[in-house]
């Protein structure tokens, strides 16, 4: 979700599939977040690509005056056997792309993955500290069984990485995180930072709950990326929905978005008003 003060006018990237009936992301743009123009195809994945599957979780972000898009790729290629497991080791990797504008069209920086392709990795997002830019993503549970939110550095161009992963926590850290009674494991998707009026630094994150998929919040302690990270003792939302962002309506109502149910391809965009009440966050009508 892309709100856009200066036209009033609301943008929403979905996955889809492009002209060509490949793997695609699209635009539908609002002025109300009901009534819905679209949809423009923004980038639909070359012929030739290192995933041969799907495109999950599109996010956009400004920076530095151009547009980037964050997407993961699935594939049906699997890993380098080294890496040992319990599961078959398929790639899925998160990238960058980069437009001049909004709608695209988006073009990648290469033929391959931005984070280190050994990795399984999804949900990759934007932050900015001190003026370094970072990805932070989740590493998948399906390679590591508890699934983790970890960062990078990027270049400044957002092109590629520089050093290597560090963690910030395990799915399995958050009370409210239920494990998978099928897989055994702790899912970590959708990692998205809100920083409070009073300076805290949030990150909602998304992972099982009792009731279904939920969101959860982290803080941090120390107010930095690094952290330390504290998990909240219960879930913001947990009626199997998730992968959450925030944005601000133009009456300046702070919104979450999240997809609800989690059950492809039934999935559908919902808009909650939330609020903040010491220094955490809450839904103004759960």
């Amino acid at each position: 979700m892309r709100p856009d003060p200066a036209t009033q006018t609301y943008t929403m990237y979905f996955s889809a599939r492009g002209p060509n009936r490949r793997a695609a992301v699209v635009a539908y743009t609002s002025p109300d977040l009901e009534t819905w123009t679209g949809p423009t195809t923004v980038f639909e994945r070359p012929a030739e690509w290192w995933a041969d599957r799907g495109i999950w979780a599109p996010e956009i972000h400004t920076y530095r005056g151009k547009y980037y898009l964050f997407l993961t790729f699935d594939s049906s290629h699997l890993l380098p056997e080294q890496w040992p497991g319990w599961l078959p080791r398929v790639q899925r990797g998160s990238q960058v792309l980069v437009a001049e504008t909004p709608l695209g069209p988006f073009q990648p920086f290469a033929n391959r993955p931005t984070l280190p392709g050994d990795l399984m990795t999804l949900d990759g997002t934007l932050w900015v500290e001190d003026g370094v830019p970072y990805m932070v993503f989740c590493h998948e549970w399906v390679q590591i069984r508890d699934g983790t939110v970890e960062f990078i550095q990027l270049t400044a161009d957002l092109s590629a990485t520089v050093g290597e992963p560090r963690l910030l926590f395990h799915g399995s850290d958050a009370p409210w995180s239920l494990k998978s009674e099928q897989y055994g494991c702790h899912v970590t998707d959708g990692p998205w930072f809100h920083r409070t009026r009073s300076g805290k630094l949030l990150l909602l994150w998304s992972s099982g709950t009792k009731s279904g998929y939920g969101v959860g919040i982290a803080t941090s302690d120390s107010g930095k990326l690094a952290g330390p990270w504290r998990q909240s003792p219960t879930a913001l939302f947990e009626a199997d929905g998730g992968h959450p962002m925030l944005f601000r309506r133009f009456d300046g109502q702070l919104m979450l978005a999240l997809h609800q149910p989690n059950d492809p391809p039934h999935e559908r965009m919902r808009f909650l008003e939330i609020e903040e009440r010491d220094d955490m966050l809450v839904l103004k009508n759960p």
